[in-house]
């Protein structure tokens, strides 16, 4: 039977591993909190609270604009906005249509001033500051007092 003995210097390797474990999970989250600190927009909701007290007016308002059934063609070119809104049987509906482009990013706006390019057909010049996506925000209201929300993302060239 061989006896060994007790070797303090074979296992000082040990106590390394557990504080090279340690620098490398500190490593890691620091390299992750970088990455989402540097790709956070500052995008955020205000009034979220309240907004999400609201949430079932949202959804009757949604419901609402669904019974009418009109349709909205929203398309950004030509440094215009073309706009067409058609009820549930295809039929163009008529009406007064207003709004805005805004880029969701920045907050940055374009008013828009519509005009009437044919029956439940309009549009506006339309040439935002920097290309990229921006969320059409419009209106239409009709003879009767009915209305469409319509938000809409079209691409800037």
């Amino acid at each position: 039977m061989t006896t060994r003995t007790f070797d303090p210097a074979r296992g000082r390797w040990i106590p390394w591993v557990f504080v090279g474990m340690m620098l490398l999970v500190i490593a890691v989250n620091g390299v992750l909190i970088t990455a989402a600190v540097e790709s956070f927009t500052g995008t955020t909701t205000g009034r979220s609270y309240d907004k999400g007290r609201a949430y079932n007016h949202i959804l009757a308002e949604a419901e609402r604009q669904a019974a009418l059934g009109w349709s909205a063609r929203v398309a950004l070119g030509a440094g215009k906005l073309a706009v067409a809104v058609t009820d549930r049987e295809g039929h163009p509906v008529e009406g007064r249509l207003e709004g805005l482009l805004l880029r969701p990013l920045d907050g940055r706006t374009v008013a828009l001033a519509f005009a009437a390019a044919g029956p439940g057909q309009w549009s506006a010049p339309a040439l935002p500051p920097a290309s990229g996506q921006w969320e059409a925000r419009l209106t239409l209201r009709d003879a009767g007092g009915r209305h469409l929300d319509i938000r809409q993302r079209v691409i800037a060239p």
